[in-house]
This record gives structure tokens, sequence and C-alpha cells, in this order.
């Protein structure tokens, strides 16, 4: 496993920080309780509960008192657009983008240009995460080259280089053959591969879900089954391997139930659901509104709830974006021409706060391991002590307000695209403040929790 990209740090950086009073939520441990954090040159140095740390004069002090302390969230999904697409999204921008939702940790995907299936490709995006001096950003490597499902990428030499899982996100791998190729190269290199699930055949043309919508506003359907056949065939294919295998951004109530099979015969299959998926159906795609046009495309009522269900019973363990930035050009284009996708790190906890723990099917213990430990594990980023808090680990810190109320503004966000359903939702709970590697990284100026003058 690769040594942690840990964002630039200068001296000024190094000055101890104790986070006081907050519940600290760390699943990794199970520790679920109020107490303090104090932070030292970028790890944490101590955590207690029960009775306040003392700390020397110079600490800087934050009050978190009704507030959530928890490990740094980890999203494994992240569309950056650099290189070859800037005018969406840089690595800087994305970044930006991600600590203010909360997120210490983002995965690059392979879908740029040039494809991520190189290590000059790799050290390009680590070398501007580094300059950002921000998040930290790992890449899932493409599978094949140029992600055209022909010819295996050196995933051997991509792992060595940095790279925590192979995709060819975007993109299913059609052939069965080089699936299978896949699927053993990565088991060979303990890396997961993650599907874009996504048989083609069957959705040439398809801009929506396929049914009643579809039909009443004239639009080619996207049915179900072309999610369900991928998963199906590949834990078919991953039985004799035993390559961990992830499935991207569900939408299928089907596809669940192969997800959940699978799980139950000890097979290392998971899966991830993003906010899009649990709040929105394909009614939001009525009066053809392009920022409900998403791949896999939202789907009905019942595949909703059948999601959210997922979560609560723990078929699915993992909590993603998606983020998908596209510029206002493209998404203002008629419904059959404009790019499917929507922006999400920036929005993430408040949705994924509504769509599952005020709804009562978790509780925020649940949901922060969804965002944190789990993704770590998946990607073996665990081992080198992220979305955990442990003293002696990186000081990776989410400061969370969950009654922070604010409604959401796409103008106001970081990314450099705008293309959001959620726009004027009023929503509750917030990150306030986002520490990588003990560095205050976004601090919300209008809250409870200040960053001291």
């Amino acid at each position: 496993m690769p040594d942690i990209i840990v964002p630039g740090m200068n001296a000024t950086d190094r000055t101890s920080t104790l986070i006081r009073g907050g519940r600290i939520i760390d699943p990794a441990s199970g520790l679920d309780a109020t107490g303090d954090v104090l932070i030292s040159d970028g790890r944490i140095k101590a955590i207690e509960v029960g009775q306040p740390l003392s700390v020397e004069p110079d600490t800087r002090v934050h009050d978190a008192s009704g507030c959530l302390v928890v490990p740094g969230l980890i999203d494994i999904h992240v569309h950056l657009r650099d290189p070859g697409q800037q005018h969406k999204e840089t690595i800087r921008t994305g970044s930006m983008a991600a600590v203010a939702g909360g997120f210490t940790t983002i995965c690059c995907m392979p879908n740029t240009a040039p494809a991520l299936d190189a290590p000059e490709h790799v050290e390009y995006v680590h070398a501007r995460a580094r300059e950002a001096g921000l998040a930290r950003v790992h890449c899932i490597g493409a599978a094949t080259l140029g992600r055209k499902g022909l010819t295996l990428s050196p995933i051997e030499s991509l792992a060595r280089n940095g790279c925590v899982g192979f995709s060819d996100d975007g993109d299913c791998i059609e052939n069965p053959d080089m699936m299978k190729s896949v699927l053993q190269a990565c088991a060979a290199t303990n890396s997961v591969f993650m599907q874009h699930c996504q048989e083609k055949s069957l959705t040439i043309g398809s801009v929506m879900h396929e049914g009643a919508v579809s039909l009443k506003l004239g639009l080619r359907g996207w049915p179900r089954q072309a999610e369900e056949m991928i998963i199906d065939r590949d834990v078919r294919i991953n039985r004799d391997i035993g390559c961990s295998y992830h499935a991207q951004h569900l939408s299928s109530a089907g596809s669940i139930k192969i997800i959940r099979d699978a799980r139950s015969r000890g097979e290392p299959v998971t899966g991830e659901v993003t906010p899009h998926h649990l709040l929105l159906t394909d009614e939001a795609c009525l009066d053809y509104d392009t920022d409900a046009k998403m791949n896999p495309p939202l789907r009905t009522e019942a595949d909703r709830l059948k999601l959210i269900e997922s979560v609560a019973d723990g078929t699915i363990t993992i909590l993603a974006t998606d983020h998908a930035p596209h510029t206002m050009a493209e998404k203002q284009q008629p419904f059959d021409d404009a790019p499917f996708g929507i922006i999400g790190v920036e929005t993430a906890l408040p949705l994924y706060a509504r769509a599952l723990v005020e709804s009562s099917a978790i509780d925020w213990p649940r949901l922060i391991a969804c965002m944190t430990i789990n993704p770590a594990r998946l990607l073996r980023l665990d081992e080198n002590g992220l979305g955990r808090l442990e003293p002696g680990g990186p000081a990776d810190v989410t400061i969370i307000d969950p009654d922070h109320q604010w409604i959401i503004a796409p103008e106001m966000f970081h990314c450099r695209s705008r293309n959001c359903p959620f726009n004027g939702w009023t929503v509750n709970a917030r990150a306030i403040a986002t520490f990588v590697g003990g560095r205050p990284c976004h601090v919300l100026e209008d809250s409870r929790f200040q960053s001291p003058a």
C-alpha cells in the first residue's frame, strides 16, 4: 500500500489545536461520547472523554459543543475532470468543494483526458493535489487502456504508483473475457474493481428511466435490467476469482437483491448509493429538467425506498457522490443532448442526513461509518489511519453541526460547475470545519464553531 498523499504543511500549520466538548463519533472503534480531541503536528495527539484535556497556553481551542466530531469524510467516487476538461472542474476547485462539504479524502475517477491508465497520468493528479494543499486526492486507475475495454491496463504498475482501485467508470467493461482478466489482475494486486454497471445494448439512445414518466415525456427509456445484468454477470465471473468487487451508483431494487444474495454467500461484493438516488425519482425529469438527468437514471419511488432499506439493513455500506460537473451551456441543451450527472460533494452530507437520519432509517454513527471507515477499508486507506480517529493517526477531522439549517445555493459553491437539482432546498446538517493533516482547510464563518483570530 503506497503512502498517503499529505497536502503541504508549513511551520504555521504546526500549532496545536484542541477541539473541545463535541460528540466524538468514531465508528471504527465504536467510540460515541462527548469529549476532547487534541491535534498536534498533523496528528491526533490525544482523545479524552469524561474530563477536559489540559493543554499548553498557545494551543488553539475550539468549542465544538453541540457538534459532531468525526473522522474526515471519504468520497470514493468523484469526477475531477482534470486533466482534459478543466473548464468543468480542476483538482483545486474540486478539492475546495470537497473540504467545504466535509471531505478530507476524495478519489479521482479515471475518465479524464488522457485516462488514468499510465503512472505519469496518475502522478499528474497527485502533483496537482499537492499544489492545492487541501483534500487528499487518490486515483482510481483505468482498468483498460483508454477505458476502451480492449487491452488491460498495467494494473500492477498503477497500483505500485498509487492507484487505490480500478475502474473504467463512465463505461462498463462489456466483454466477459476482458472482465475476467481485469478481475484476475485486480485480485493479484489486492485491489478493488469498481464497475460502472450498464449493458450498453439496452441503453442506446436512452436518457431516463423506462417507465410511465418517460412515456409521458416521449423520451427513450433506460431499463433496470441494463444495470442488473452486468452485476449478475460480474458476480458469477468473480465467484472463482475472489476479487474485491464494488458496484457503483446503484439505482435499481433488483441490483440490491443480487448484491444482498452475493454477500450472504460470503462473496467480496460491495455497492454504493448516491444522495440523488435516495431522494429523487424519475418524476424530477418532468418539465425536461436536465439537472435530473443521471447515469444511471433516477428510478421509481419503489426503487428509492429499496435503496434506503439496503443501507438500513447493511447490504449497502458505502455512500458516495458521483460528483460530475458540467457547464451550464451543456446542461441547457435539450434533454436528449444534455450530459448525464450532477455535482455533489458540497451537498452530500445534509442530503444523506435527510434521506437516512431524518427518516430514521439509520442513526448518525451508521451514517458516519458509511462515509469514513467503510470506504477506507474498501480501498485499504485504513492501513494508513484514514477513516478513523485514534491517537497517533492522521488528524483528518470533520466537525459537523447537525442542526445547522441552510439553503442550497449552487451559485455559492466552490465547485466550478452548477448542475444541481437540489437548488433552493432547505437542509439541515453542515460541515462547519474540516481539518486535513491537522490543517484547518475549511472553517464556515456562519457557524458556532469559529476559527480564532
